[in-house]
């Protein structure tokens, strides 16, 4: 008998079959106990279970959670530390000198600045004054941040390895550099599950900048993809104007009697599908059309403001009334969050300056300072911080020297992974207080580093998840999160 008569008639049948005889022994045990289970509830929980709201993993959480929501606001394209958070008024004596080797230490450098002949120190323009009981250092960019400096924890010693903007970006939401692993809001989704069955439990909003001229980096929806996970637990895109998602409305001449007949009989379809191949994939696209039918009542709903106080919409400021600005995306997260979504991700572009700095950042700030002091404080009105965490930072930090030439008026600063500053408020967090220390060069880290990965670890940890017990098997690996190397909870910040 020949070799090739060994093998299978059709590969693809074999190669279906086997996944489904692994997921069968692996899943088995769950299965039969989620049964016996659902035989002992009543039958609105039976109702609830059917229409597809995910209860996560019967593990988690490992202890009692802090936080049951979160709004991770990045501001894409790195924000300068020195510029906002990191106060180094020692460099006023060093401007136009250049960066002592000592400092640098041979570190890596981008092709942006590595032939430049010199590295010549640029002191911030911008004044700092000291806020808050804690006495919290920040610049005159953000004067609303100013006044919430008891409710934030200042971080000014994070640091990672990547030192572009794409590697970057997905280091810190998804644990790794290079693309394919789920991001930080589908690793919660998956572990925790659903709160709310009439909209997402991940949802992403972008939010427009200002300045004609500012540094804008791209983003795509792999940063909010579910990678190996399922796909139900990816972020959902919501868009600013009329038509916040897109293809969840009936055709013209569709009515809601039709749509729903018509999700009967795929729904039947598809089940009918599951039960010859067993991929899971299969249900999650059943989950995925009755959520988008479920959606065509909740988000009109949901992005309707026309019973916002008179008050609220003031705290925001006057850009909260155009769908897409940054103050309009928080108060769509205060919405969202309110509804009982449980992870939103916020990104504002335009932070990428390696030029005109004194021209562009002040606009970065301006579009964001008020819109995030404003969340806070209506999470806190509402009584939803204390459970709410807020993230508020960027992918690395700025060089303390220049790129290019030196002006005072359009320098700029080129990527810097060593030390960058982040504020992270609600939700277990400690408010009124710095943690880590950079030296007089915003260079190098001399107190307390807390790597991208401990970041990662404290928020799953506010969340009532181990990192190193929260896992998912693939390609015959347990994959986590925060990776195979060393991290720790940062648990200074910690209330």
């Amino acid at each position: 008998m020949s070799a090739h008569r060994l093998l299978p008639d059709n590969l693809c049948d074999e190669a279906v079959r086997i996944e489904t005889r692994r997921q069968f022994f692996g899943r088995g045990a769950r299965g039969l106990g989620a049964l016996a289970l659902a035989s002992l509830m009543d039958r609105d929980v039976h109702a609830a279970a059917k229409i597809g709201a995910t209860a996560g993993l019967p593990s988690l959480p490992h202890f009692a959670p802090k936080a049951t929501r979160a709004i991770y606001l990045h501001m894409v394209g790195a924000p300068p530390q020195m510029e906002m958070f990191d106060y180094k008024p020692v460099m006023n004596d060093w401007y136009d000198k250049d960066l002592p080797d000592s400092i640098r230490q041979g570190q890596r450098l981008t092709t942006m600045t590595s032939d430049q002949e010199r590295f010549p120190i640029v002191p911030s323009k911008f004044a700092f004054q000291q806020h808050g009981r804690s006495g919290t250092w920040i610049s005159e960019l953000m004067p609303y941040t100013a006044r919430m400096a008891d409710d934030v924890a200042v971080i000014r010693s994070l640091h990672t390895e990547a030192i572009n903007h794409e590697p970057a970006i997905t280091f810190i939401q998804t644990g790794r550099q290079v693309p394919e692993r789920p991001c930080i809001g589908s690793w919660i989704t998956y572990g925790l599950g659903s709160m709310n069955r009439d909209l997402p439990t991940f949802v992403v909003l972008k939010a427009s900048h200002s300045h004609p001229k500012a540094g804008v980096q791209a983003i795509s929806a792999r940063l909010w993809s579910s990678g190996f996970l399922s796909s139900e637990y990816a972020g959902v895109a919501l868009r600013s104007g009329a038509d916040p998602v897109l293809y969840i409305n009936n055709p013209e001449g569709v009515p809601p009697q039709i749509r729903r007949r018509m999700l009967d009989s795929l729904g039947e379809m598809n089940r009918l599908r599951h039960e010859k191949i067993r991929d899971p994939e299969t249900l999650a696209r059943i989950e995925q059309y009755e959520m988008a039918f479920r959606m065509q009542s909740s988000v009109p709903e949901l992005t309707d403001l026309t019973r916002e106080s008179e008050a609220t919409l003031k705290m925001y400021g006057d850009d909260v009334h155009s769908p897409g600005t940054f103050a309009h995306t928080c108060l769509m997260a205060r919405r969202l969050v309110e509804r009982d979504v449980r992870f939103v991700q916020i990104y504002h572009r335009g932070w990428d300056v390696h030029g005109r700095l004194p021209q562009v950042l002040p606009s970065q700030c301006k579009d964001v300072d008020q819109g995030a002091w404003a969340l806070v404080q209506d999470l806190k009105q509402r009584g939803l911080l204390d459970e709410t965490l807020i993230i508020w930072g960027g992918e690395f930090g700025r060089t303390v020297y220049c790129q290019g030439k030196l002006t005072e008026q359009t320098y700029g600063r080129d990527h810097h992974p060593r030390c960058f500053s982040i504020w992270m408020a609600g939700g277990g967090i400690k408010g009124g207080g710095v943690h880590g220390e950079t030296d007089d060069f915003s260079y190098n880290i001399v107190r307390d580093p807390v790597h991208v990965r401990d970041l990662q670890a404290t928020i799953l940890h506010l969340f009532g998840i181990d990192h190193e017990r929260f896992t998912f098997r693939h390609q015959g690996l347990d994959k986590r999160l925060t990776g195979v190397e060393p991290a720790s909870v940062v648990k200074p910040v910690l209330a």
